[in-house]
């Protein structure tokens, strides 16, 4: 075992820990936070889909000793004092969640394109999301809310 920081969300995590452990083992079990979700645990679903240094990684196939003083925001960093983040408002208004298990995957999927990119295309959007999968909702209510949560986003910088 080993001692590590992870910063979560803000928030800076001592754990002990062994450096093959996945960073979806370490989310779920160590620090307890159950929105990356395990599907496939090979890297082809997007379930546990985080935001590491700026970019959507799988959380399944990132080993821990590559998390080490990175910073990494899960969905729970969108909301702030229980107020939904414009992303999440626009997937629920387009209809884009259904059972729910693929969304904070695909949020942050979302989330990640839409801090480097404030207005994609269509294909620019599909192409942000190629890695996540969906059982329910097909993909093109995802795909409007992402573009929605562009627009509205746009809105409120001004941009």
């Amino acid at each position: 075992m080993e001692r590590y920081t992870l910063n979560v969300n803000g928030d800076k995590y001592e754990i002990l820990a062994e450096p093959k452990w996945t960073l979806l083992y370490v989310l779920r079990e160590i620090v307890g936070i159950t929105s990356t979700k395990p599907g496939c645990l090979t890297g082809d679903c997007g379930g546990c889909k985080v935001i590491i240094e700026g970019k959507a990684k799988n959380s399944c196939t990132t080993l821990l000793k590559h998390c080490y003083d990175k910073e990494i925001f899960t969905v729970e960093s969108l909301s702030k004092n229980g107020n939904l983040d414009t992303i999440q408002k626009a997937f629920i208004s387009q209809g884009a969640v259904q059972c729910g298990y693929c969304t904070p995957g695909m949020v942050m999927s979302a989330k990640a394109l839409l801090d480097q990119n404030p207005n994609p295309s269509i294909d620019e959007v599909k192409e942000s999301i190629d890695n996540n999968l969906c059982r329910c909702t097909g993909y093109k209510k995802i795909v409007e809310a992402i573009l929605l949560a562009a627009e509205l986003l746009r809105e409120e910088c001004g941009c």
